[in-house]
């Protein structure tokens, strides 16, 4: 066999479990092939040996990607003419070119595959060059010095396909840049080559030991670095339970959430699932002073330093990084403790990882019979914090320097850490249970399955080594508030607390103000018909022309007045149910575009899903009136893509001229390019008087009596 290897040119290379440099290619070849005859059979489980030649043909005719030639074409010198290739001969009238001898064509076959093999060698090269400039973005170069103690990776004794961590030994020799040869001195095993990616760096712990002695009262201190049980306080008897669940009902509960009582605590956890990293480049450290803090604010701070030392929270710090310390007092009358890393961030590289949307979780959780609500114990303290970021996290008191080992308050990327580990956490889960933040919501149809839904969730997070506030946790209600909602039994309305906070809101003095009123009023846009027309005259008062000290006119205070009356008017919107089809109306004014989506509810009404509307640009403003109704239905169906996109619906206005959108001829260029966006849509146009249009048309009419729809 040895002579038949030579005699091909062939280099025989021993392939072994865990031996990763000559399986690679020949397993890809493998799988790729695997796959391609599986699915192959599938198709054709009753002929398939009679046709797996066609399979094989396909497969040496595709180029490779790597190489940018088919394995035909190395071999034979040209390419495959399969049948595509034939048919387009015929269409073309294609002459074969006249017969040649042999010499001629060994000599131009032997030139043409040296000129493929030069250029395929090149392209190898090449794809080579990318696939491993992609690999070391994510790879770290690793070494071992003769000496270190390492661990191994070895198959195990029982099942050889198995492998776990062995551990430690020392590293006798370096052999090249990848291999090992590792001594095993408490055993007789002889010394043996692994590779590096077989090997891990062995890291000894001190074992430390506290010794605890008891003392007369309950203020004993407790010893630097000892982790803060805390108190019983914040236990399982402190969950909320829906008052409209029957005995038996609060029973199961009960004895689901003891079960997990451990869980349920006031003192923060600590998971080993996230490492929160603080990536400022080429920074130089940055010092701030201390902020100047009244004596009952430092009584405060030093109160907050020793509950967190004892908690394992912070500890003193030597870093040359210093941020000042901020209160921030909650709703509950609790303080969070909170630092201004502003500058910090400013030199923070971004996470981009995506928040979730508001909307589409109140959505999933509209329809749910049961909704209960964990709020993880000061859910960012639960993230452990990696050695750079503890240094670049000190902050600085009155009382000295101190930096955190957990994840706090005010980092730039601190929302996308926590969001990218409850997105983890609940993998798999999504059909009734989701997370923004430390905010995690179970909903189900059925009280079975919410019970099973919780357990389920209530396992995660246990396994995960994460804790729950109980006093913060409601169980089993019909209506929940969640993000600043009502959620439940099909409906979703704005909570009436921020509510009332914009009806009590004072007439704005200057455009700041005018500024705030609008961030807190838009929070419930949603739920407001042609929100963006009404607060026009408001918005125009905080254009950069616009003076610091704004101009108060009467539209100004009728549209104030207005926005806070329609806030106030608590409307509801229904969860979709997306196996009933949908309508949406749309509208245009002078100003504005506005939309609505609607379904009908048990009572064989239209009920509304989504309120849309947008104000105009200037130079939208100017465009016709039926350039204006069109772009309504453009900008709506846009927004509503994720409701109708891919199902049937009707949409109805009032411009009877927009009946004829799908028949558009190239007359007004803008009407042609949007009637070809809506093309993705399947919906028919009815048209509708503008007495008819009572949510859309009429509203619009109300708010602006120039509107032209």
């Amino acid at each position: 066999m040895k002579n038949l290897w030579e005699a091909h040119g062939v280099n025989h290379l021993v392939a072994t479990p865990y031996h990763h440099q000559t399986n690679g290619m020949v397993e890809k070849f493998n799988g790729t092939l695997g796959a391609m005859i599986r699915k192959f059979v599938n198709e054709h489980s009753n002929d398939w040996d009679l046709v797996l030649q066609q399979l094989l043909f396909a497969y040496r005719a595709v180029p490779h990607p790597s190489l940018g030639f088919s394995p035909f074409e190395l071999v034979y010198g040209r390419e495959v003419k399969g049948p595509l290739q034939l048919v387009k001969q015929q269409w073309e009238g294609f002459t074969p070119s006249p017969g040649t001898n042999i010499l001629d064509f060994v000599t131009n076959l032997q030139n043409t595959l040296r000129t493929s093999l030069a250029l395929a060698r090149e392209n190898l090269q090449d794809a080579q060059k990318e696939q491993k400039a992609w690999y070391d973005k994510h790879a770290r170069e690793r070494s071992f010095k003769v000496g270190d103690q390492v661990m191994v990776l070895r198959a195990l004794q029982a099942h050889k396909m198995e492998a776990s961590w062995e551990g430690p030994f020392t590293v006798q020799e370096r052999l090249g840049a990848v291999n090992y040869l590792i001594a095993f001195p408490t055993s007789n095993r002889k010394p043996k080559v692994y590779h590096i990616n077989s090997l891990k760096p062995f890291y000894s712990r001190e074992l430390k030991v506290c010794q605890f002695t008891a003392q007369g009262g309950d203020d004993a201190e407790w010893p630097e670095g000892v982790y803060y049980e805390g108190k019983c306080a914040g236990g399982v008897e402190e969950v909320n339970l829906s008052m409209t669940l029957g005995r038996m009902q609060r029973q199961q509960i009960q004895e689901l959430c003891t079960s997990y009582a451990p869980t349920f605590s006031a003192t923060p956890g600590l998971t080993e699932r996230a490492y929160h990293s603080i990536d400022t480049g080429n920074a130089h450290p940055i010092r701030v002073q201390p902020y100047r803090v009244s004596p009952q604010a430092k009584t405060a701070i030093e109160r907050e330093i020793q509950d967190m030392l004892q908690m394992g929270v912070i500890r003193p710090s030597e870093s040359a990084w210093a941020s000042p310390v901020v209160l921030v007092p909650k709703p509950d009358g609790e303080i969070r403790f909170c630092v201004d890393y502003r500058k910090l961030n400013a030199v923070t590289r971004p996470d981009n990882y995506p928040m979730p949307r508001t909307d589409e979780l109140l959505e999933k959780l509209g329809r749910a019979q049961f909704i209960s609500t964990l709020d993880l114990t000061k859910g960012y303290w639960q993230v452990p914090l990696d050695e750079s970021a503890k240094e670049r996290s000190a902050f600085i008191t009155h009382l000295g320097l101190y930096e955190f080992n957990v994840l706090p308050f005010g980092l730039r990327n601190a929302p996308a850490t926590f969001q990218r580990l409850v997105d983890g956490l609940l993998a798999g889960l999504g059909e009734y249970a989701v997370a923004y933040l430390d905010y995690v919501a179970i909903f189900s149809d059925s009280w079975a399955d919410h019970l099973e839904h919780l357990q389920k969730v209530l396992e995660r997070i246990r396994e995960a080594g994460l804790t729950v506030k109980a006093k913060k946790c409601q169980i089993g209600l019909n209506r929940v508030t969640y993000l600043g909602h009502q959620v439940g039994q099909g409906t979703i309305s704005p909570l009436q607390a921020k509510v009332d906070a914009i009806q009590k809101w004072p007439v704005p003095k200057s455009k700041k103000q005018v500024q705030s009123f609008l961030g807190l009023a838009g929070y419930y846009r949603r739920f407001v018909p042609h929100y963006s027309q009404i607060a026009a005259p408001l918005t125009d008062l905080t254009k950069k022309k616009q003076p610091n000290a704004v101009q108060w006119t009467g539209k100004c205070q009728k549209a104030f007045n207005k926005l806070k009356a329609t806030l106030m008017s608590d409307p509801v919107l229904r969860a979709p149910d997306f196996d009933k089809p949908f309508l949406v109306t749309t509208d245009a004014s002078e100003r504005g575009v506005g939309a609505v989506l609607m379904q009908k509810g048990p009572d064989q009404e239209f009920h509304p899903v989504v309120f849309l509307s947008k104000k105009l640009s200037e130079r939208e403003s100017n465009w016709s009136v039926t350039e204006k109704e069109c772009y309504a239905i453009v900008y709506a169906l846009e927004k509503l893509r994720p409701y109708v996109w891919g199902r049937r619906f009707h949409l109805q206005t009032d411009h009877v001229a927009l009946k004829w959108l799908h028949t558009v001829k190239e007359t007004n260029k803008k009407l042609l390019r949007w009637s070809l966006a809506l093309q993705d849509f399947d919906f028919d146009i009815q048209h509708i008087s503008g007495a008819s249009n009572k949510v859309a048309d009429a509203l619009s009419r109300e708010s602006f009596p120039e509107s032209t729809g």
